[in-house]
């Protein structure tokens, strides 16, 4: 009698336990939090100097964006700021960015007239004057730069 109690206890016990490992099973399959569930510290729109190549008219440049905030942006422009061989600065301009979808990469090309590429010395991103999507401040608050060149490119 004893016996069995202990077979039965310990089959309960294997089926309660092999009944878990399902459950567990489909936690760790799913899906991924939503953005908007990703806290606020950890959202980023990634902003990269990706090449500066000399062109017919001045210096074509090359950004790669990626959105990885709460929100798609339907539009937005950084106000550049370009320092010369001097580190004074050269020209202060609105680049059109356009559109950057959530967790998508884009590459945006602009060229530079009257701009010498070897003479670029750093890029800051002043303000970003149009974020249509995100709330106000958000996108200039999420920030995050890098450059894959010589040139120092700051948010």
């Amino acid at each position: 009698m004893l016996t069995k109690t202990i077979l039965a206890l310990a089959a309960s016990g294997l089926f309660a336990a092999a009944s878990s490992v399902p459950a567990f099973a489909q936690d760790a399959n799913a899906t991924a939090a939503p953005a908007s569930a990703v806290p606020a510290a950890v959202r980023k729109l990634n902003v990269e100097l990706n090449a500066l190549v000399p062109s017919q008219k001045g210096c074509m440049m090359t950004f790669v964006a990626e959105n990885d905030m709460a929100t798609p942006i339907n539009k937005i422009s950084f106000e550049l700021a370009f320092f010369n061989d001097k580190n004074a600065v050269d020209r202060v301009t609105v680049l059109d960015f356009r559109d950057l979808p959530l967790g998508k990469k884009r590459v945006r090309q602009f060229d530079m007239p009257g701009v010498k590429c070897e003479t670029v010395s750093r890029i800051i991103i002043n303000d970003t004057p149009v974020c249509d999507g995100p709330a106000a401040g958000e996108c200039k608050a999420a920030l995050t730069t890098r450059s894959q060149t010589s040139v120092p490119f700051e948010g």
